[in-house]
């Protein structure tokens, strides 16, 4: 992870502001667009095959989304924003995937940054940065590739279900934030399952080796979805707050609705984050109560022995004037002696329960 970050930072170094200048390490060969163009009535769904297909969107009377896949077809993206009037310094954040989730309002459209997070087939978080460019009549959605959580909003727009046919372009950018704030629930149900497996393996003894990287891991985890999610309340209470006329006043109450969201998110994000800690803390316990038992073993032992080894050593001594070594039952005294001090010790031991 360290040295990815110091490759893309090493990208930025020396660029002048506002340089598009891609980050990631996602390389698609074709720049993939989609457009959605829709009114209550009717809608139409295209793949388009170059950039210039997209001019065509900016001034419609219907309602479009606009879906670019490829961040790294930065000339292409370019043009875009020099058709859509884009300020270079959006540009460049679009195309920069370390950005913080955020919110940047310019005259005549709306710029967001959102972490789209879910995991893989291997059970590894992928966080992806998604941008969006709210207009008056579009919708504009940069990501690095293809595969997303935009289906349900699609099949929505689709099928006309709901209100998203029937409202504006800030409604349907609402119904795309709340498509990526609904998996975050996923994420964070995945995350407590990971949690309470540990809490059990551990409260049962289960643990090798590898717990307490698993722990590590599983801490860095929650970081990383706590990094992508937790300055997204600042961007919607931004936008519940703000005066643009590109977010209607009747749309605010649904963004109101995915503050809510978050606010849970958040709440369940604070408490896996102290129950790893204490996870890391239970961990640490068990392996000290290992050890205190293994000493606690030895220690018997030893005392066990330490009278048994001193007889053996008094008359392993072999002085001519010792008695015991010409008596003629002496060697049965001797061991008799040590097993019943062998014996009292084992039941001395078992009466106190430290055995």
């Amino acid at each position: 992870m360290t040295r990815k970050r110091l490759y893309r930072s090493k990208k930025k170094l020396g660029q002048v502001p506002g340089s598009v200048v891609y980050t990631g390490e996602k390389v698609k060969d074709q720049l993939f667009l989609e457009a959605f163009d829709f009114t209550k009535e009717n809608c139409t769904e295209t793949q388009l095959k170059t950039v210039e297909n997209v001019f065509d969107f900016k001034d419609t009377p219907t309602v479009s989304w606009i879906n670019i896949n490829g961040l790294n077809h930065v000339k292409q993206i370019e043009k875009l924003g020099l058709h859509y009037n884009i300020h270079p310094l959006v540009l460049e954040d679009i195309v920069n995937i370390a950005q913080r989730p955020k919110i940047d309002e310019y005259d005549d459209y709306i710029f967001l940054v959102l972490k789209m997070l879910y995991y893989d087939k291997e059970k590894n978080i992928v966080s992806e940065q998604v941008s969006f460019v709210l207009g008056k009549n579009y919708v504009l959605s940069f990501q690095e590739a293809e595969g997303d959580v935009f289906d349900t909003v699609r099949d929505r727009i689709r099928q006309a279900k709901g209100r998203i046919r029937s409202m504006s372009a800030d409604y349907l950018l609402y119904t795309l934030i709340d498509a990526i704030v609904d998996h975050y629930f996923s994420v964070i149900e995945i995350l407590g399952d990971k949690v309470e497996d540990f809490e059990t393996d551990i409260f049962s003894n289960k643990v090798d080796d590898d717990t307490s990287k698993n722990i590590q891991d599983l801490k860095r985890e929650i970081l990383r979805v706590r990094r992508a999610i937790f300055p997204l309340r600042e961007v919607l209470n931004r936008i519940e707050k703000n005066d643009n006329n590109l977010i209607q006043q009747r749309t605010l109450t649904y963004y109101r609705d995915i503050y809510d969201h978050l606010i849970q998110v958040s709440e369940n994000i604070d408490i896996y984050r102290e129950m790893i800690w204490s996870l890391m803390d239970m961990y640490m316990t068990s392996i000290s109560n290992k050890m205190n038992e293994v000493m606690k073993v030895l220690t018997i032992m030893a005392s066990i022995f330490i009278p048994l080894t001193f007889i053996a050593g008094v008359y392993g001594m072999n002085f001519q004037n010792m008695p015991e070594l010409h008596y003629k039952y002496g060697y049965y005294i001797v061991w008799a002696i040590m097993i019943i001090i062998f014996i009292t010790l084992l039941y001395y031991f078992k009466r106190k329960k430290w055995l």
